[in-house]
């Protein structure tokens, strides 16, 4: 599909140039020592890596330090021969971090954007560095880009970025996309802001989201705040024109390098990793919860619903063993300190009262970031994930972890509020994360389900998956940036099933 896709699209006269908040590679400056590349973490650097590698191209950033960043122009250009593409880096102070960066991207719209607008700190010193970042990172791209070259610019951190561009008198064409969810009108209508980002959004030519939710929510927004505004169309792209610029939004749900996890999982010496993880296990069930360190991935209220999986249901008792991974993030912001003490908590509680002296563990709990083999073979060991954020943009987890479960011996349970669930609804088993007994009753599910249905369930959605890859994904983008004619462009019948059948797939 990826390649007939890639046939079909109209060819782009330039290159492609990415802009996003960071590098995926972070630079990392030890004493005594010249500075070197750390590979970064994110799903937007695991979506977008493929993508630069096997197309080409340059990437636009910031590479993780503050300060200055010329002592890292040779290692950033030497790193071109082993990566395919060119990085750039776009160099921020401590403050413009802190108020770009923690401020107005992470206390504003992060959890204004997963619903979340208690959690919200609307300072407006965050909106002025919000703009002076933005303004930044337009100058470095400015510098940087040739007539005929494509930019795509992604994710919340960098909104204001085409409207900054305009305002260079750049004419290129630009794309965004969205990875997080995008509000509905009575929550997004509490930013202060609300009118200067969406006329900046819509500076841009393209703007993409995750699911048709949130490209609905965004439209409804547009309508009720913003005047002249009209889009037409009812497939996967609307066209639209404010002003004489003409700016079409579309829903393209992202998805992940399908083989090279594949592949990856079924190395050698990621299934000795994982076998020898089944028989420490002594035949038990492993379930498996892998977040980042966030509130939005609701990891208290999947350790609650772990907890009363075990009360309601005791022939689990001795049978299931869960290991939570939690990827340290955001450290020293105290909001996240206080989460990290309260998993910490709710894990030696679950423990302390389940635990059997010199037996079974209930739960086993990593904080550390993992090499990618260790990850694959977690995914690979693992007969039940569960992946239950309060709200996501996609969640790649959900897709990773059925990429490498090349058995096809597993089940995995998916909160119906990530976007992923659009894609995996008829074969995942479907989990609000707020209500913990319904949850709870979910996991016993899981561990009852035979291996017939789980072989059923779980060959359907690798089909899926591999076929929505993310080489798919940025075809559909590109198309969507290119087509002269909308009429016929592709739907995503194939992407979204029917809610009502397990197919009775091979």
């Amino acid at each position: 599909m990826a390649e007939t896709a890639r046939r079909r699209r109209p060819r782009q006269a330039g290159r492609l140039v990415v802009v996003s908040n960071r590098l995926p590679f972070v630079v990392e400056r030890v004493p005594g020592s010249p500075p070197r590349l750390k590979p970064g973490a994110g799903g937007l650097i695991t979506a977008l890596l493929p993508t630069l590698q096997n197309r080409g191209g340059t990437w636009i950033g910031w590479p993780g330090i503050s300060g200055a960043t010329e002592d890292l122009a040779g290692l950033l250009r030497d790193s071109r021969r082993s990566l395919g593409f060119e990085l750039v880096p776009v160099g921020l102070s401590a403050e413009e971090v802190q108020g770009f960066y923690q401020g107005f991207s992470n206390e504003i719209i992060w959890p204004l954007f997963h619903d979340l607008q208690s959690l919200c700190n609307f300072d407006p010193s965050y909106w002025q560095a919000y703009q002076q970042v933005n303004r930044r990172f337009a100058e470095e791209t400015a510098a940087q880009i040739r007539p005929g070259d494509f930019l795509w610019v992604h994710d919340y951190h960098l909104m204001n970025v085409a409207a900054e561009l305009r305002g260079l008198g750049v004419k290129n064409r630009i794309g965004f996309f969205l990875h997080i969810p995008f509000p509905p009108l009575d929550i997004f209508v509490k930013l202060p802001w609300r009118f200067d980002l969406l006329r900046a959004l819509l500076e841009f030519d393209l703007i993409g989201f995750q699911t048709m939710r949130d490209r609905s929510n965004f439209v409804q927004c547009l309508r009720t705040l913003v005047r002249g505004v009209r889009f037409r169309g009812q497939g996967q792209v609307l066209s639209g024109r404010v002003g004489q610029h003409r700016v079409r939004i579309g829903h393209f749900p992202i998805g992940i390098d399908f083989k090279a996890f594949k592949d990856g999982a079924d190395r050698p010496a990621v299934s000795e990793l994982a076998a020898g993880l089944r028989t420490q296990l002594a035949s038990r069930q492993l379930i498996l919860g892998l977040d980042r360190l966030d509130y939005t991935k609701g990891i208290p209220l999947r350790l609650e619903a772990f907890r009363h999986a075990l009360l309601r249901h005791p022939e689990l008792t001795n049978q299931v063993t869960l290991i939570q991974v939690v990827i340290p993030s955001r450290e020293d912001i105290p909001r996240y300190q206080a989460l990290k003490v309260s998993i910490e908590q709710a894990v030696g509680q679950i423990n302390g009262q389940f635990t059997e002296p010199g037996g079974w563990v209930p739960i086993h709990y990593v904080f550390r970031s993992l090499a990618r083999d260790e990850l694959l073979s977690f995914y690979r060991a693992a007969e039940i994930a569960l992946v239950t954020p309060l709200k996501d943009g996609m969640n790649l987890v959900a897709k990773e972890y059925c990429a490498c479960s090349i058995e096809e011996d597993c089940v995995l349970i998916l909160s119906e509020f990530a976007g992923a669930a659009a894609q995996l609804h008829p074969w995942a088993l479907l989990s609000n994360p707020y209500d913990v007994v319904g949850t709870a009753d979910t996991i016993a599910e899981a561990f009852h389900m035979r291996l017939a249905m789980r072989r059923r369930r779980m060959r359907a959605m690798r089909r899926s998956i591999r076929r929505h890859d993310v080489f798919w994904w940025e075809d559909l983008f590109m198309r969507a940036a290119f087509a002269k004619n909308l009429d016929d462009f592709p739907l995503l019948d194939d992407y979204v099933p029917r809610i009502d059948i397990v197919p009775e797939c091979c």
